[in-house]
């Protein structure tokens, strides 16, 4: 993610993310997802979502971070989360659309967009994220998501489950992020245990400091940093994130610049 999240920071699912949605290869890929290349009226989605924030909101986490947090968009809510991401040799165009119609229940659907040497390829993403335990200001919280990420090549659906638990310090000032998932790959069949771990630190009243670390039960894990601002509080968010492969060099490392709405609750 995301997976899943985050003036109160963190992730809200997908991306809330995992590990789950990173890897085709050795190389990086989160695999997060944007509207702007389906071709399906964003423009006047994002217009009626900008037009939906009239009221605050409890905050909630999400972009930059991959470590999911155990938080969920307001019930009745929606929000959207897109952004772009570049790497040596290819750059990703997200957006991520999550909505909680009942009070329980997060689901998010999206899509990446891949241009890669010139060649231009989609994953696709649904999840399910819900709480077992809601997160309270100095308290603890835990969650969890399930869901399939459809990549472009490949046979098969990359199935995941993921629980994200959270604990809040200093009035929500410092939020620490655990997660611990499962992820089957369909086209190799294979098994493997993600993880997360990270954290999130109010620097000044509307703006916040992201750092984690998160991976598999194989090969190096990535790490993480950057930063989030509310523009408007609890509505509109910018982030800008650096990340790399622990010893890795400049073949793995990436760059991204976010943008995350929040609506008031209309769907109940």
């Amino acid at each position: 993610m995301a997976l899943v999240s985050p003036c109160k920071s963190g992730g809200t699912g997908c991306g809330r993310w995992n590990e789950h949605f990173a890897r085709r290869s050795s190389s990086m890929r989160l695999v997060r997802i944007p509207f702007f290349s389906f071709g399906i009226g964003i423009p006047a989605a994002l217009g009626w979502l900008c037009a939906a924030m009239t009221w605050p909101l409890a905050a909630q986490a999400g972009r930059p971070m991959v470590t999911d947090d155990a938080r969920i968009v307001d019930a009745g809510a929606c929000q959207l989360e897109t952004w772009s991401q570049h790497s040596a040799g290819s750059t990703q165009w997200w957006a991520l659309p999550a909505c909680n119609p009942g009070g329980s229940l997060e689901l998010t659907m999206g899509g990446a967009v891949s241009d890669a040497e010139g060649h231009r390829s989609t994953d696709v993403i649904v999840q399910g994220k819900m709480l077992l335990k809601p997160l309270q200001t100095d308290g603890w919280g835990l969650g969890m998501a399930a869901g399939a990420v459809r990549h472009a090549q490949g046979s098969g659906f990359d199935g995941f489950i993921n629980l994200p638990a959270s604990i809040s310090l200093r009035d929500d000032a410092v939020v620490v992020h655990a997660n611990l998932g499962w992820l089957h790959e369909g086209e190799s069949r294979r098994n493997r245990l993600t993880w997360g771990l990270g954290t999130e630190a109010q620097l000044a009243e509307c703006t916040w400091l992201i750092a984690e670390t998160f991976g598999q039960n194989q090969g190096n894990p990535f790490h993480q940093i950057g930063l989030r601002h509310w523009l408007v509080p609890d509505r509109v968010q910018l982030d800008a994130t650096y990340g790399n492969r622990n010893g890795g060099g400049t073949g793995e490392r990436w760059f991204s610049l976010g943008l995350r709405l929040l609506s008031r609750p209309f769907l109940r």
